[in-house]
C-alpha cells in the first residue's frame, strides 16, 4: 500500500524517495506510563500548535469527548458514564479492574492540564499559567488522589503513577527537579510534604 501511494506522490511531485522519509516514527508503548504520556502528548497537540488554549476547546481530540461526557455524568470516573467509542479510565493500577485505562478520568485530565503549562522549546503553545486547574474550569470534582511524575526530556516523555489515600488533594511542581525536566507532584492536603 505505502509504494503505491509513494510512486503516485512523487509522480505529482516530481521527486524521488521514500514517501515518509524520515518525519514519521513508530514508539512501542510497553508500558502504562508510556501509553498515558503518549495520550497526553497527542491530546495536547493544538494547544501545542496554538490551535486551541485549553484541551477542553480542542477540536477533534479525545480528551474533549471525554470532557464534554464527564461535565453531563453524575459519577465522571464511573467507567459506565464515560464515553462509550473509547477505552474508559477504571481506576487503580494496582487492583483487580475490567478492561481499561488503569486511571482515574480526573488524574488523566489533571495530568493533561499540568503538562500542556509546561512551556516547550520549538512548541509556540502552551496553557497559560493564569487558567485554573482544569477540573475547576469544568467544575467537576477530583477523584481519589495519585502521584504523578512527568519527566520530559529530548528523546522521551516518562510517567509514573502511585495512588494515595485521600481524595482531597493539591497540585505541587518540584522546584528541585533536573532542569530538562518537571515533576508534579499531587498529594494530601493533610500531607506533611
Amino acid at each position: 500500500m505505502n509504494e503505491g501511494i509513494a510512486r503516485q506522490a512523487n509522480a505529482e511531485d516530481e521527486c524521488t524517495g521514500r514517501f515518509w522519509e524520515g518525519r514519521f516514527k513508530s514508539q512501542a508503548l510497553l508500558d502504562e506510563a508510556a501509553l498515558i504520556a503518549a495520550m497526553a502528548y497527542v491530546d495536547l497537540n493544538p494547544v501545542r500548535a496554538k490551535m486551541a488554549k485549553t484541551p477542553e476547546t480542542s477540536a477533534h481530540t479525545s480528551v474533549k469527548r471525554r470532557i464534554q461526557q464527564a461535565q453531563s455524568a453524575h459519577s465522571p470516573n464511573h467507567p459506565q458514564q464515560q464515553v462509550k467509542e473509547l477505552l474508559p479510565f477504571v481506576g487503580n493500577p494496582r487492583a483487580a479492574m475490567p478492561k481499561g485505562l488503569p486511571f482515574m478520568l480526573t488524574d488523566y485530565l489533571e495530568l493533561v492540564d499540568w503538562s500542556g503549562r509546561i512551556i516547550r522549546e520549538r512548541k509556540p503553545g502552551y496553557i497559560d499559567q493564569s487558567m485554573p486547574p482544569i477540573l475547576e474550569r469544568l467544575n467537576i470534582e477530583p477523584g481519589i488522589g495519585v502521584i504523578l511524575s512527568i519527566t520530559s526530556r529530548a528523546a522521551s516523555n516518562r510517567l509514573s503513577a502511585r495512588p494515595l489515600s485521600s481524595s482531597r488533594c493539591v497540585r505541587r511542581w518540584d522546584t528541585n527537579a533536573h532542569p530538562e525536566s518537571k515533576a508534579v507532584s499531587i498529594t494530601s492536603r493533610n500531607s506533611n510534604q
